[in-house]
């Protein structure tokens, strides 16, 4: 039988819960929606405003990509073998994690600058330019998001083991099949809840676009960019429009993951 105590934990959480992330975003859908005016139509007839969307979804979209082939090899690498230097890659790789995302963007402005840029200046002579570009963007929203996918992976494959993958190999699989066959479908569900978080962490970025992509509307203005724009423009009910935008995708992603998850465990 539950007891009072565990009834009044719960309820001290959820009120936490709900003062901390559902009272702030139910007020971002009553500013879009409920005030008088369909801000999100407003917003969505802007021409900079669906531009900062569609650059945000494809950034964000390729990230997604390059992150979750990056984390599972890398994952793999890291658990299956031993090789020195391997907590160094390890502690790198959880380096974008712990660091500002503004720090992020100074230190991608001077790798990959067009001017001073150590990487950057040789490319623009060889006309490749990646600051204040989508290119940028998509380096930006990658760098943030690249541990996500990585530490969704990693306990799902110390705890499945090698087992499956030795018997397999024994019984002559080569090493294409047993990473097709049993180590990918093993370790399918982290890499989904690892790209979901990719997703969202990529489509919310602000602080390391905001240094790298110049924030040119129409051009390589992102959407987080955008509401700053609209916010400091006195837009706030379009600045609402699309940070209900954003925490839409983030919110569908989770619970597409959600639903779909309990039908693949009722498969025999």
């Amino acid at each position: 039988m539950v007891s009072r105590a565990a009834y009044l934990r719960v309820g001290v959480v959820v009120v936490y819960l709900f003062l901390l992330v559902g009272w702030p975003l139910a007020m971002v859908v009553q500013e879009t929606f409920l005030s008088g005016e369909n801000y999100l139509a407003i917003a969505l007839s802007d021409p900079s405003v669906r531009s900062a969307v569609w650059v945000t979804l494809g950034a964000a979209a390729c990230a997604v990509v390059l992150n979750t082939m990056l984390g599972v090899a890398l994952g793999i690498l890291l658990v299956r073998y031993e090789f020195p230097g391997r907590r160094l890659l390890s502690a790198l790789a959880d380096l974008p994690a712990s660091v500002s995302p503004i720090v992020v963007g100074l230190a991608l402005l001077l790798a990959y600058g067009p001017v001073h840029g150590l990487l950057g200046a040789p490319l623009a002579e060889a006309g490749v330019q990646l600051i204040f570009s989508f290119p940028g963007i998509v380096l930006a929203v990658t760098f943030v998001s690249l541990p996500l996918v990585l530490r969704a992976v990693m306990p799902v494959l110390q705890e499945v083991g090698t087992d499956q993958e030795t018997a397999a190999q024994s019984l002559g699989a080569s090493g294409r099949q047993v990473l097709v066959r049993i180590t990918l479908p093993s370790i399918k569900w982290a890499v989904a809840y690892g790209l979901v978080l990719t997703l969202a962490r990529a489509v919310g970025e602000f602080g390391a676009v905001l240094i790298v992509s110049g924030g040119i509307v129409n051009q390589t203005e992102t959407a987080t960019i955008a509401v700053q724009r609209l916010h400091q423009g006195f837009e706030t009910g379009q600045a609402y429009a699309v940070g209900f935008l954003l925490t839409l995708v983030a919110v569908a992603a989770l619970a597409i993951v959600t639903i779909l998850r309990p039908h693949e465990r009722d498969r025999p």
